[in-house]
């Protein structure tokens, strides 16, 4: 753990923006930097995988599905687009109150009621459920078709 994670950067943090910053900006870390600021390795991490998976895809369009190492990086991508929307909906479901105990702090009760979320986070859960589900059960879909057209193209050459 950094220390980042443990003291957030000052300032008021909006549960719904950190919701709809891991939906849209996720898998480069943009909610990481929202919450801890730029100096979160966690953040930056996200990054790498993302890249890799892009990488991948970008390597299918130019050599096409043969191309095994592209198997192996756009997976990469997906699980990495999964994770940042299991983060968005855990943002956007964690109760008010624990929200600002954890990342507002210092805020007051009067205050903090000003600042409850509303259906713009819960409609950002929605989407980041959808598009978790769709995204992680593509990724599971083509990670085994790949896997086993792989097995039958190497009993192929055995049986020869």
């Amino acid at each position: 753990m950094t220390s980042s994670t443990l003291h957030p950067a000052s300032g008021y943090k909006s549960k719904t923006l950190a919701t709809w910053a891991a939906l849209l900006g996720g898998p480069v870390g943009a909610h990481r930097f929202y919450l801890y600021g730029l100096g979160d390795l966690w953040g930056w991490l996200h990054a790498g995988p993302t890249l890799l998976g892009a990488w991948g895809i970008r390597r299918v369009l130019d050599l096409g599905q043969d191309d095994q190492l592209s198997w192996l990086l756009i997976p990469l991508l997906g699980f990495m687009v999964a994770y940042t929307m299991l983060q968005a909906i855990l943002y956007g479901l964690t109760p008010d109150e624990k929200w600002h105990a954890r990342f507002n702090p210092g805020l007051s009760a009067e205050a903090a009621e000003a600042h409850a979320s509303g259906w713009a986070a819960v409609i950002g859960v929605g989407l980041a459920l959808m598009l978790g589900a769709t995204v992680l059960m593509s990724t599971i879909a083509f990670s085994g078709q790949r896997y086993f057209e792989y097995q039958v193209e190497e009993a192929h050459k055995i049986s020869q």
